[in-house]
């Protein structure tokens, strides 16, 4: 439980301000279909984060329990920093696809937008880190439907209420405090 919890909220946090957030708005605006769109962004995310996780999974087989650790402690820790750096979205991008239809289109623009992002390489991470791989999966899918469907719905009224900066900050502190906590081997998960 503890793998679906730490991976929900990290990713929820950690997708705040994130360029798939700003890809959700871009999608609503243009489209103004949400089902289709909140649709799009869970299939995307689930077979991308699907993915992370066997890579994350794989990573953590192949790599000896120390070795790992340091990878995925550092990892955390570079999260931390990368997180505090906040994303922009070229709307031409999103723009581009729309003749495969607001679903087609929100499949393919947040599996694109997905490849390499924060997110998915914290998904790979928290796939190493913890044994469960299913639970990361649904945990990290689950994070970015709690940050993207309010976004796909209210867009801009979110945006301009929260602070970004503030969240941003809380979770390059989470970050931060599971690389130590995994650099220092606390806890019995390797």
């Amino acid at each position: 439980m503890e793998a679906f919890l730490v991976s929900t909220g990290v990713v929820a946090l950690g997708e705040m301000g994130d360029k798939t957030q700003l890809l959700a708005i871009v999608l609503a605006a243009t489209f103004r279909r949400p089902i289709p769109i909140i649709l799009g962004i869970f299939v995307a995310t689930l077979v991308n984060h699907a993915a992370a996780g066997a890579v994350g999974g794989w990573v953590a087989h192949a790599l000896g329990p120390d070795i790992l650790r340091w990878v995925i402690g550092l990892s955390f820790l570079a999260m931390a920093g990368w997180i505090l750096v906040p994303d922009k979205i070229d709307e031409e991008d999103a723009a581009a696809t729309r003749r495969f239809g607001v679903f087609g289109t929100t499949v393919i623009a947040f599996f694109m937008a997905e490849m390499g992002d924060k997110t998915q390489i914290a998904t790979v991470a928290l796939a190493a880190r913890f044994p469960e791989i299913v639970q990361v999966v649904m945990g990290t899918t689950l994070g970015m439907m709690l940050a993207n469907v309010p976004a796909v719905f209210l867009g801009d009224k979110i945006a301009k209420k929260v602070s970004m900066q503030l969240v941003h900050g809380i979770a390059a502190v989470i970050f931060a405090i599971l690389g130590l906590l995994t650099l220092f081997n606390v806890g019995q998960l390797f």
